[in-house]
């Protein structure tokens, strides 16, 4: 048997045989593994299906994609997706650089100073001006800028009140329950500070329909 000479920390010479040196290498992984299967067990099990059930048990609308469905129950959109509207019957959302396209999300990626950039928030401002030619206001960035995913279900609180007299002229009500609907999708700041005030889009115009034939 092969034996192995070692220092103790007092230089005196130690034997260990091989078999010694195997067991107390074991020794030393054993708890590794048992630390590795308690906590893949437990995050990988445990954690994931406890979150699950506890979003499905207190949050089930939010935890299932926050679905819209139409009468029939049929899915016609998620209030975390945006959606393209170019009716001037209906609250329009950020301009989208992939078309709304979940599949080909993102942005132009043009910097300040590309032309195709400033061609593109002049259309936008154009087409803004042409729905309202008689609002004077400035028009809100958000309005006429894409956002980074493409995909923003959301518009700022002054982006959808710029909106409300085209709004409600097309469709022959007051511009106070056009405001009023809005009102009923805006998000205000967790406690007041965290985050930005935001109008879910889809929502609004699915309550403008419902509301408003």
């Amino acid at each position: 048997m092969n034996n192995t000479t070692i220092l103790n920390s007092t230089n005196s010479a130690i034997t260990v045989t091989n078999k010694e040196s195997v067991m107390t290498k074991v020794s030393f992984l054993k708890p590794t593994f048992y630390l590795f299967f308690l906590l893949s067990l437990i995050l990988g099990l445990i954690y994931p299906l406890g979150m699950t059930v506890v979003s499905q048990v207190l949050l089930p609308e939010k935890a299932n994609a926050s679905l819209y469905y139409d009468s029939n129950g049929k899915i016609i959109g998620s209030e975390l997706i945006g959606q393209k509207f170019d009716s001037p019957k209906y609250l329009w959302g950020r301009p989208s650089a992939s078309g709304y396209d979940a599949k080909s999300s993102g942005g132009s990626n043009f910097g300040p100073l590309n032309p195709e950039l400033v061609k593109n928030v002049q259309e936008n401002v154009d087409a803004l001006k042409s729905s309202h030619p008689n609002n004077n206001n400035p028009i809100p960035l958000d309005l006429v800028t894409a956002s980074a995913s493409g995909l923003d279900p959301h518009i700022s609180p002054e982006a959808a009140a710029w909106q409300v007299g085209r709004i409600a002229r097309e469709r022959g009500v007051s511009q106070t329950i056009v405001q009023q609907i809005i009102q009923n999708h805006t998000t205000f700041p967790i406690i007041g500070l965290l985050g930005d005030p935001t109008v879910n889009v889809l929502g609004v115009n699915l309550e403008l329909d419902a509301m408003i034939k």
